[in-house]
């Protein structure tokens, strides 16, 4: 098959599902202008997805907007930086159960099945590749270089997005979404923010340093010797590119004695624990999550076997970072090994997940129920930085710590990573996607519908149209001669 061939399957499977059908839900007016059912915030893997998930519950007055250019939504193209995904190759996500949509269907319309039999993981640059595909053949509604400055919700029950272009350099107007539903699906980092330590944020210029999460001039390191900071998947995803960019020496520093070995991701996919996760009681859930986080994400085999075989590479076990300074051009980190010196600093420390971390919800964010407000654990299992994360419903809306947030806070979801404590992993990991998505939009489907409830069922009281049209007695037909 080739891809014009699955191109035409997907539209043929689609139309045997009666996709595209009549939207059901009724058209709302404002004076300031047209009003979206609802916006996605993010065109990535997860927004994406989200808005299939929409479309198929013939939800269609919505729009995708994305503050990259189109084709570099997500991390693919930016500060994601392994070779292959981590994501068994099997599993299956934004497709939604649509096997014409499955990534092994669009790769074995280029390479046949024995290139599907090949691959032992995905790679990167193909999953951002399937994902423009996926995209373009879905004809998603998808605006580019449009950020979301901040959430206003109004008295109606709509909420004004303020925006801004991102295409220019220069300082653009705001401008005005309103819409009925909010979908923050803005990835790993949208519930929050990366984390820097303080030891290196308030001791080194921002020159010697970075996140791995930003942009990283590698260039401009050839040759030079670099420290990473951290021992799980991205630490290594990081280094291996690093020293494959030409950077001299790459010296890993992890805290612990010994490297992660085990992927609770793994045992999650298998065991219910990603698919009904959102079953479980506030203590499971916050033991559970509590648990995943004390291991971290392990790097792969093959990372770190292509990372190891660098002559450059160093690994430091049982090395925390103590103090970090700047002598001269360089910075100074010690350890309980001792000294060392480097051209340059790559951090990577993971994120924190707080809704008053982020700017686009500081009209909402004092609202906003987090976990420290509904669940207090035992002091044994207790920790802040679960505490901090949103309490979400099982289909990802935000909940108000109060009687006075909850309108503000209607019609309001969070996609993101954000959502791990509340409904496991789902919003942000592939492996997820297939369970996570339903649920968002059923949730979404269930509050239009009872939003509008009381028009809805006047209408269905009031509905008098005829459908059965047969007599009794039958009219003979009669027939001039």
């Amino acid at each position: 098959m080739s891809l014009a061939e699955l191109n035409q399957r997907v539209k043929t499977d689609l139309s045997y599902l009666a996709y595209g059908g009549a939207d059901w839900v009724r058209p709302l007016q404002h004076p300031e202008g047209h009003v979206y059912d609802v916006v996605i915030v993010g065109g990535g893997q997860s927004g994406l997805g989200a808005g299939f998930g929409l479309l198929r519950e013939r939800i269609s007055n919505i729009l995708i907007i994305d503050e990259n250019k189109e084709g570099v939504e997500g991390p693919w193209e930016t500060y994601a930086r392994m070779v292959t995904l981590r994501t068994p190759k099997h599993l299956t996500s934004i497709d939604l159960g649509i096997p014409s949509l499955t990534f092994r269907s669009w790769w074995e319309a280029q390479t046949g099945a024995e290139g599907w039999e090949a691959v032992n993981k995905i790679p990167r640059g193909d999953w951002m590749n399937y994902l423009r595909w996926y995209r373009q053949i879905l004809n998603l509604p998808v605006r580019n270089h449009t950020r979301l400055k901040m959430i206003e919700p109004t008295e109606e029950g709509i909420h004004r997005l303020h925006i801004e272009s991102t295409q220019s350099s220069t300082v653009s107007s705001t401008e005005i979404l309103l819409a009925r539903k909010v979908v923050l699906a803005t990835g790993i980092q949208g519930g929050g923010e990366w984390h820097v330590p303080p030891m290196i944020r308030d001791h080194l210029p921002a020159h010697l340093y970075a996140h791995t999460s930003a942009n990283i001039d590698f260039e401009t390191l050839r040759g030079k010797k670099v420290a990473v900071l951290g021992g799980g998947a991205s630490a290594f995803d990081n280094t291996n590119f690093a020293l494959s960019q030409g950077v001299g020496e790459a010296h890993v520093f992890v805290r612990r004695e010994h490297l992660p070995r085990i992927n609770p991701i793994r045992q999650m996919e298998v065991s219910g624990m990603i698919e009904r996760f959102a079953a479980l009681q506030d203590e499971d859930k916050y033991a559970a999550i509590g648990h995943f986080f004390k291991y971290n994400q392990p790097p792969t085999n093959d990372t770190f076997e292509r990372a190891s075989a660098w002559d450059g590479f160093q690994l430091h076990l049982g090395a925390p970072w103590l103090k970090v300074e700047q002598v001269g051009d360089q910075a100074v980190v010690t350890t309980p090994q001792g000294t060392f010196s480097f051209d340059f600093l790559i951090i990577s420390t993971g994120l924190l997940s707080d809704p008053a971390l982020r700017p686009e919800l500081k009209e909402v964010e004092p609202y906003i129920a987090r976990w420290s407000d509904k669940y207090t654990p035992p002091a044994e299992v207790a920790n802040p930085l679960l505490d901090a994360h949103p309490y979400l419903s099982p289909g990802f809306a935000l909940q108000s710590r109060d009687e006075v947030g909850k309108d503000k806070l209607h019609g309001l979801y969070v996609f993101n990573y954000s959502a791990l404590v509340s409904c496991g992993l789902s919003a942000s990991a592939i492996s997820g996607m297939r369970f996570a998505i339903p649920k968002l939009v059923g949730a979404i489907a269930d509050e239009l519908f009872l939003d509008d409830r009381a028009d809805i069922l006047h209408q269905f009281f009031a509905y008098a149209e005829d459908e059965f049209i047969g007599q009794w007695p039958k009219v003979a037909n009669t027939v001039d001669v």
